[in-house]
């Protein structure tokens, strides 16, 4: 008999479908927000009062968050800017990868039709010395589980 551990959640990268990205471009402290669900669809029979019938309905998804260290000069600093600043959204495709020890791939989502819908910088500070931090969140139209 075999025992199964789940795998580790932190060792993962999200990989850009840009031409200008670069390796930093796919290093991310934090990942949230991978979910989908179903909307549920009531149904109310004419003359049943008892229940009303409940369906599935169309799948949503809520946006992706990723987090690293602020970096300066990257590809996907321009994409960020190019839709927040001039409003030239180009949706791209974004693998998001749960990798093992080999650093092969153990799950992959793909989330098709991504743009930035929010990009935040962490607060700065005098007091402390901690790092910059940014957040993009990301809005697309699906994601499919490899």
């Amino acid at each position: 008999m075999s025992s199964y551990a789940p795998p580790a959640a932190f060792h993962f990268s999200a990989e850009f479908d840009l031409g200008a990205a670069q390796a930093s471009d796919m290093r991310f402290s934090d990942i949230s927000g991978l979910a989908m669900e179903l909307e549920e669809v009531v149904v109310r029979e004419g003359g049943e009062n008892r229940y009303a019938h409940k369906l599935p309905g169309r799948a949503s998804y809520s946006n992706v968050v990723l987090k690293r260290g602020m970096l300066i000069d990257t590809g996907l600093r321009d994409w960020i800017l190019d839709a927040m600043q001039t409003l030239t959204i180009v949706p791209v495709t974004v693998w998001i990868k749960l990798l093992d020890e080999e650093h092969a791939p153990l799950r992959t989502w793909t989330l098709i039709g991504c743009w930035p819908r929010k990009w935040v910088v962490g607060d700065l500070s005098a007091d402390q010395s901690a790092l910059a931090v940014e957040s993009l969140e990301l809005a697309y139209t699906r994601f499919q589980v490899d």
